[in-house]
């Protein structure tokens, strides 16, 4: 699933703009979800931000200090409710601290752009300039670029792409000095799905449960060379 951040600070048109770029993607033919953080917790009435974005009648994922909108006791991360959909692409409205994902900044003067990590910036949206990043109005264009440059690493900051953590990796990605694939968690070895959404594997899981499975399954008759493939039902 690609993805990408609006951020911005209050009352500064995250919300109008995350519904644009919505549209934007479902009129591309995209499958499209939200997503909605927030410090204060959510307030169902109409009119409310959670509330416009459950009027597309796309998959909204809300998510605070007091609780998710799944309905999970205590916050949850981005990662922890993005296997929960399937789309193809997320739009998250704000999330200032979310480092897995790259962002258009919505700002209307460089000092506050700089203060919304410009190095995570796919686009500007507003009065602000910022060198080397492209300064984007039009929603489909934008929706465009998020669908072309999104992506979401899981958040695990194993180590194992040979940096300090996934932000790390999302600033070299979004440099054009990384793939998402130079994730390990999301290329490795082995992977795991369940119900059609893959799990996130740090490289020491991945390693323990793939060398496990292998020394079990070399004592099993015709065992050789070539992939393998295990279907699980439960």
């Amino acid at each position: 699933m690609k993805a990408v951040a609006v951020v911005g600070f209050k009352k500064s048109g995250k919300t109008a703009l995350t519904l644009e770029l919505l549209e934007a993607a479902r009129a591309l033919g995209l499958s499209v979800a939200a997503g909605k953080h927030s410090h204060h917790g959510f307030d169902e009435k109409e009119g409310t931000d959670t509330a416009r974005f459950r009027a597309l009648g796309c998959p909204v994922l809300a998510w605070s200090p007091g609780g998710a909108q799944v309905f999970w006791p205590g916050e949850r991360r981005l990662p922890d409710l993005a296997p929960l959909v399937t789309a193809d692409l997320l739009v998250c409205e704000g999330g200032k601290t979310q480092g897995l994902m790259p962002r258009i900044i919505l700002a209307d003067d460089e000092a506050t752009a700089r203060e919304l990590e410009p190095e995570l910036a796919v686009a500007v949206c507003g009065k602000a300039r910022l060198a080397g990043v492209p300064n984007i109005e039009d929603p489909e264009a934008l929706a465009r670029l998020a669908a072309e440059k999104g992506f979401l690493l899981p958040g695990l900051n194993c180590g194992g792409c040979g940096r300090e953590d996934c932000r790390a990796l999302a600033v070299d990605i979004v440099a054009g000095k990384a793939v998402p694939a130079d994730c390990v968690s999301l290329n490795g070895g082995l992977s795991v799905s369940v119900g059609g959404r893959p799990l996130a594997l740090n490289p020491f899981v991945a390693r323990m449960l793939g060398a496990g499975l292998l020394a079990m399954l070399a004592e099993l008759k015709g065992f050789g060379p070539g992939d393998i493939e295990i279907k699980l039902e439960r």
